[in-house]
């Protein structure tokens, strides 16, 4: 059974644009991510498909300036990472923790 997901905040299209794009990015970044890439080919695909999404995002903030949304409203857009799974998403571009060593290892 799916768990209830808190409620997705209201956000303006260019505001869901730039949180799209910039999850979308963190995946791609997670799939080109050099400790997670099992193949050459895969992280190469993330990467050209790095380009579309970073002039997405880049389309989105330039709306929200141009339509005077100076301000980055954080927690709203906080609440909507959280509802996307951006917690998880955007953890994959970093670089592993090293698991302790147990005892009997190595």
């Amino acid at each position: 059974m799916i768990p209830d997901l808190p409620p997705m905040p209201a956000l303006t299209r260019a505001e869901g644009q730039f949180i799209d794009s910039y999850l979308a990015i963190a995946d791609l970044l997670g799939r080109a991510n050099p400790a997670r890439a099992t193949h050459t080919y895969a992280a190469l695909r993330a990467a050209q498909a790095l380009v579309g999404q970073a002039t997405s995002l880049r389309d989105a903030l330039a709306l929200m300036h141009e339509r005077g949304e100076a301000e980055v409203h954080r927690e709203t857009l906080v609440r909507a990472l959280r509802v996307l799974d951006g917690e998880r998403r955007t953890s994959l571009p970093a670089i592993p923790r090293k698991e302790p060593e147990r005892e009997g290892d190595g």
